[in-house]
Parts: C-alpha cells; structure tokens; sequence
C-alpha cells in the first residue's frame, strides 16, 4: 500500500491485539551493488555465478525480473533471459555489513525481534499499556530510516507471523501492507496455498489432488484429511492458513550451525583436487567461527553426486574446535565414508555444529596432552595471522597452494547458512 493518504487512515484505525511486522529487504544483495555502483542503478543486475561454470543466480534486481530472471535459477538461463544484465559475483561482507545497519534499526524499534535470514526479520510491536504507537506508525518509520541507508524494504503487517510474511509479499518493491485485527481470513481466503509458509512443492501437490488450491479452501479443509496428507506439519498449516497460529517471535539469536559449500564448473574425479576444495571449505568454515567467537563439537562433511544425489557424514570432535587444521584431517578421512575413488562429484560442503556449552568445556579439560597443546597453538598463530591479513587486505590477498590449485573450478555460486550473516 504506497498511497500515503491510505495508510494514514490505516494508522487512525485502534490496533486492538497482536501486532506482528515482517521485514523483507527488497532484492537486497543487487541493491547493495546498485548502491555501490551508481551507474548501475535502473540497470539489470545479477548476483550470481559464471553461466559457464554450472553458477545459479543468488538473486537479481526488479529490472532483471522484468525479463523473467528469478532466484536460484540456472545462471544459463539468466543469460538467456537478459543478455545484456549486468553480472556480480557475492560480495558477502558487503551484504552483511548492510545487513546488520538494518537490524540494529529493527532493534531500536523493539528488542522483541526475530531475524530469519540475512534480509529478514520478525518484530513484535504488539502496544501496550505503556506504548500505545501504532504498528503501521512503526512500520513507516521503519521503511524512512531504511531509505536513509539506501536500500529498501517492504513490510507486512498483521497479528500473527504467517499473515505478516503473506502481507510482506504483496507489494514489492517499497511495499507496505496492512492486515488488520479480524480480517486475516479474507485476506488470505483468495491466495494460493503455495504462498503458506511451509507448504512447499509436494505438500501443494498432494492439496490440488484433493481439490485445496486456495488457502480458503485449505482453511475449510477436514482436519483429518489435511494431517493425513501433510503429517504431522498438517495441523501447524491448518492453524496458519486459519488466521490462529500465535506463534512467538523467538528472541533466541544462537547460531546453530557454521557452514560452507561450492559446486564446481566441471565435476571432479581426482582426489588430490577433491580434497583441496574440502581444505577450502574448511578453511572458510573456521575463520567464520572465529569471527563469531564459537568453537564446534561437531565436523559434517557432504557431497553431491553428477546425478545430483546427496551424502553426509559427521563426527564428533575430541575438543570443541574453531581450527580448520583438524578440520581437514579429519574431512580428508571422512570422505572415504561417502566418495568412491574416481567417482566424479559436482559439490562439496562442509560444516560445524554442536557449539560449546559449560559441559563441553569441562570435558575438553581432561584429554589435553603437552604436545595436541603446543600443536593447537601453533596453528592459532597461523590461523590468526592469516585471518588478520585477509581481513585487512580481502580474500585474495593471501592464498595458499589448495587454493591455487583450484583457481577458477567453482562456479561462483558460494552458498552459506543464515547463521554466518549474522
């Protein structure tokens, strides 16, 4: 809703109960880039990897989708779309760095704030006795104060979670949408049940086959049917589509996990060149740990076959760990478990979970030896000065020889976990 006029009727209007906002940063990564780059800006942008090394497209800006360009679609078929985009690779600690301007915003509006993703987030802006301001007043101070950082975002704004993030989608670019108190069953009755969060592909396949294309009709729906078809995610959707899932906006900002995985240009078969993309990963794995200050009890190795099939294997950690120098040992030893010598893979990830609790610590306390001791210190120091040369001078400013070897393998298309934006 951008007629101004509207919303300020809107805000005369009693908010009367829960009072939710979802915060959706607009094509975010590319309007960073448009903002970084002026002559850029009304232009067709694409972030993303190499069309000709197997890239997809992190996302792009609203002139790019004017041509059909979208999302985690094939770099090729960007290409295709809109020849004369103009192509970026991710500039990671540029988007995050925009990323937390945002959300300390978000934060001075309310410490009831929930962020999802890198361009997402919850806030609870519910009035109460002692503040009485009204949610669609917030919102709009909120949209100004983003503008000022010169990137934009559109809200939605409703009395539960679902509704917000339905509402936060209806009006991009610069979108704000207002559901309010008692009317969340019309507003949603007409929408696709595809637009649910939660209902993805195969949950919306198995609903059409019983003739549930809307979310009224998803509302209307027999229980029974609904859990049968969808388990035991049936009745969180049912309750959703229903306009009374009151779910909590989880303050919670723990990172559950640290990763990093790439696919590569041309599968790789030879195990020197599979193990050296590992070391990458690892080595990017543990420098976000120690830029968070986390270490892991828990090493995760994946890969990804031609035929695109998947394989996992994990391991417990003798200590909780932030040091990519046991990391790879360990990855190097793991692969064996899930790769067959010779067999081409296409992906390799690598990841850390488990981080320290006070019991952790206690444990790693009585399995140190002197030498592990003067060994992990010698890989800290190494560690640290690598991390502070690549800090100061960029990615590229150091590399070592696993790096070298595979210069210009990966397809561009980085993929990293919410948690390492955060």
């Amino acid at each position: 809703m951008k007629d101004d006029s509207f919303v300020t009727a809107l805000e005369a209007i009693p908010w009367e109960g829960p009072a939710i906002l979802l915060v959706d940063l607009d094509a975010f990564f590319a309007s960073v880039e448009q903002l970084d780059h002026p002559a850029w800006r009304g232009k067709p942008v694409i972030v993303g990897g190499s069309s000709k090394r197997r890239g997809v497209v992190s996302t792009c800006s609203y002139e790019a989708r004017k041509f059909g360009v979208r999302s985690a679609m094939p770099s090729s078929t960007a290409d295709r779309l809109c020849p004369d985009a103009i192509w970026t690779v991710g500039h990671f600690d540029r988007y995050r760095e925009m990323s937390n301007a945002v959300m300390n915003i978000l934060r001075d509006e309310t410490p009831r704030m929930q962020q999802v993703s890198i361009d997402e987030a919850f806030l609870d802006v519910t009035p109460t006795s002692v503040n009485r301001e009204h949610p669609v007043s917030i919102a709009r101070r909120i949209q100004n104060r983003v503008a000022e950082l010169g990137v934009s975002c559109s809200i939605g704004v409703g009395t539960t979670k679902a509704v917000a993030k339905l509402a936060s989608d209806m009006d991009k670019p610069k979108g704000l949408t207002v559901v309010l108190p008692g009317s969340e069953l019309n507003f949603m009755e007409q929408q696709p049940v595809r637009a649910l969060s939660g209902i993805g592909p195969s949950a919306e396949a198995k609903l059409h086959d019983f003739g549930i294309d809307t979310l009224g009709d998803l509302a209307q729906a027999d229980d029974e049917l609904i859990e049968n078809l969808l388990g035991k995610t049936g009745t969180v959707m049912l309750a959703r589509a229903r306009g009374l899932e009151f779910s909590p906006i989880e303050e919670d900002d723990s990172v559950k996990s640290v990763s990093n995985e790439t696919s590569f240009g041309e599968d790789l078969a030879d195990r020197e060149d599979i193990e050296a993309a590992i070391a990458i990963m690892a080595a990017k794995v543990g420098r976000r740990l120690r830029r968070k200050d986390l270490k892991g009890s828990t090493l995760s190795l994946k890969v990804r076959f031609s035929d695109l099939s998947f394989k996992s294997v994990q391991r417990p950690l003798k200590h909780p760990c932030d040091d990519e120098f046991i990391f790879i040992e360990m990855l190097h030893d793991m692969l064996d478990e899930i790769w067959a010598e010779g067999t081409p893979l296409r992906l390799v990830g690598v990841a850390v979970t488990g981080f320290e609790t006070e019991e952790s610590l206690q444990l790693s306390l009585f399995d140190d030896d002197e030498r592990q001791t003067k060994l992990d210190a010698k890989h800290r120091n190494l560690s640290n000065a690598t991390d502070s040369i690549k800090e100061r001078f960029g990615e590229s400013a150091l590399k070592f020889g696993r790096e070298l070897r595979l210069n210009g393998v990966d397809t561009g298309s980085s993929s990293k976990n919410p948690a390492d934006y955060k």
